[in-house]
């Protein structure tokens, strides 16, 4: 198995260990991705007007927006998991 230098430094990592450690990183850059384009998404459908304080019918929209999102990509996780 091949190892991965990290420069000047004596510290060998497999590689085994670098892909799990990048995959990681992928991983929590694409959630932090996601997040961000449901909240930008369903702020924009659901706050009509932007003020000082969220109104029980935007906040109750934000809510449903995201929770469609996440089952959404549930579905397709699902779906692509089930086809592999």
């Amino acid at each position: 198995m091949g190892s991965f230098s990290t420069g000047s430094s004596e510290t060998q990592i497999s590689t085994k260990e670098f892909m799990e450690q990048m995959n990681f990183q992928l991983a929590q850059a694409y959630v932090e991705k996601f997040l961000q384009t449901v909240r930008d998404k369903c702020f924009d459908k659901c706050i009509t007007k932007p003020g000082s304080s969220v109104s029980g019918t935007e906040s109750s929209c934000i809510s449903r927006c995201m929770d469609r999102y996440f089952e959404a990509t549930r579905i397709v996780s699902r779906a692509f998991n089930a086809s592999r």
